[in-house]
């Protein structure tokens, strides 16, 4: 019954949020890292896992391959945003329009976070893995 389809709305969800960050590794791919790398001083190295975060995990989490692996390394990639470039406005509300300063940032971590315990669905490319 199509009113209840537990694996059709973790494709929705899949979908979702692998649109979203690959969006934003897009940006890092034609941009750079340069600007993270400032931010992390000695250890900027670590400004290249937004690439495995936000290009290759999305893409992972798009087709349903390793969805729960790829979906923990979007929440990390969220949580470090929220922590380093966020963190002044965890507490604020947005000037244009109201809502939480940070809502993207948050509602895409949780719904890689739900992705992380759902797994991919039957709708993947590999659905039986513990990772998947």
């Amino acid at each position: 019954m199509m009113l209840k389809n537990d694996d059709l709305g973790k494709f929705f969800l899949r979908i979702a949020v692998a649109v979203i960050i690959l969006f934003h590794g897009w940006f890092k791919l034609t941009h750079g890292v340069g600007w993270i790398q400032g931010m992390l001083g000695g250890m900027g190295f670590l400004a290249y896992g937004t690439y495995l975060a936000e290009l290759i995990a999305p893409l992972l989490i798009l087709v349903g391959f390793r969805t729960r692996l790829a979906a923990l390394f979007v929440v990390a990639d969220m949580l470090v945003a929220i922590l380093m470039v966020l963190h002044t406005a965890m507490f604020s509300v947005k000037e244009m329009g109201g809502g939480w300063a940070i809502e993207i940032e948050a509602m895409l971590m949780l719904c890689a976070l739900a992705l992380f315990f759902t797994g991919s669905g039957k709708y993947a490319v590999s659905s039986s893995g513990k990772w998947d």
